[in-house]
């Protein structure tokens, strides 16, 4: 399965950025391939101040060594085979994360990252396994279509698999992107998985579900991006955009488990983990929405979430 997963999200990340830099090739993607000295190492493929995405980064990890204790009592709480006894498990994680924040603010952003990992015994014997994943879509500016074309792309993939997972990883997804210092989501949701183990369904089943939501991903977020990218917009309507990142960022870095993880892993490649972060944001003491206004729309929605298909 290590291979295979390896394989598979190297494939999608060539696909992908194929599929961006036919947006704007004018702005060609840098490509970064990095090892991390205490095991495995990665493909960092990153677009700056492009004519369509003000930052896009789409980055494979495929990376292994020693997890600490207080990592494997956390991991324990979803994973009783695991040994609470040990100081420290051997590891194995391969995945594919790309954060895309487009130039237009009537452009949304979106996230997708799908990985797999395993633990060892010192024998190096796999004693646990599980993917986790998903993908949610940011909007500055709500467009119903553009909503409903994300999570009906996402939910024919989950239904391909099994007919509870959209509406069972879609709560998941408005649970856990949502911010608790602001009482609001992050953006208008997608699915969220993790731990999903033998429990669930055999390794060979997840495997190919994980597989189909990938393949989902370009249908589902490329017609949006294309429609929206060339709209005219103001510095209103700028101004927005970049209080909206703002809420990203605290998201990000304050509650988001896979950038705590990732900058508490021993040599992280931190350029690589923040690579989800937006170039510009903007902070403003105390604003408000004007009342009616688009502004005020999104932000009803990003309070209470919405069923979309």
């Amino acid at each position: 399965m290590r291979l295979r997963m390896e394989a598979l999200i190297k494939e999608k990340q060539a696909e992908i950025v194929a599929a961006l830099q036919e947006l704007d090739p004018a702005n060609k993607f840098r490509t970064d391939t990095w090892s991390r000295p205490a095991g495995g190492g990665g493909t960092s493929c990153v677009q700056q101040d492009g004519n369509v995405f003000e930052k896009a980064g789409v980055n494979t990890s495929i990376v292994y060594g020693t997890l600490p204790r207080p990592a494997i009592e956390k991991m324990r709480v979803n994973h009783k085979a695991i040994d609470p006894d040990v100081d420290s498990l051997e590891f194995f994680a391969a995945g594919l994360s790309l954060v895309l924040h487009p130039q237009n603010p009537n452009a949304p952003t979106v996230h997708l990252n799908y990985r797999y990992f395993e633990t060892m015994d010192n024998d190096g014997k796999c004693n646990a396994w599980w993917f986790g994943g998903g993908t949610d879509l940011t909007p500055t500016y709500l467009y119903d279509e553009d909503a409903i074309h994300f999570h009906k792309s996402i939910k024919d993939a989950c239904d391909k698999h099994d007919r509870g997972y959209y509406p069972r990883f879609k709560q998941w997804c408005d649970k856990y992107f949502y911010i608790p210092h602001r009482q609001e989501s992050r953006g208008v949701g997608g699915i969220f998985f993790d731990d999903l183990d033998g429990q669930e369904k055999d390794q060979e089943q997840l495997f190919s579900f994980v597989k189909d939501c990938l393949s989902s991903f370009l249908p589902g977020y490329l017609p949006i991006v294309t429609r929206r990218k060339d709209m005219p917009f103001g510095e209103r309507e700028k101004q927005w955009q970049q209080l909206r990142r703002g809420r990203y960022v605290e998201f990000n870095l304050v509650n988001d488990r896979g950038t705590s993880f990732g900058l508490n892993t021993p040599s992280a490649r931190v350029e690589s983990i923040l690579m989800s972060l937006p170039l510009t944001a903007r902070w403003m003491y105390m604003h408000e929405a004007e009342k009616g206004s688009r502004e005020e729309r999104i932000l009803g929605v990003l309070k209470q979430p919405v069923e979309w298909v």
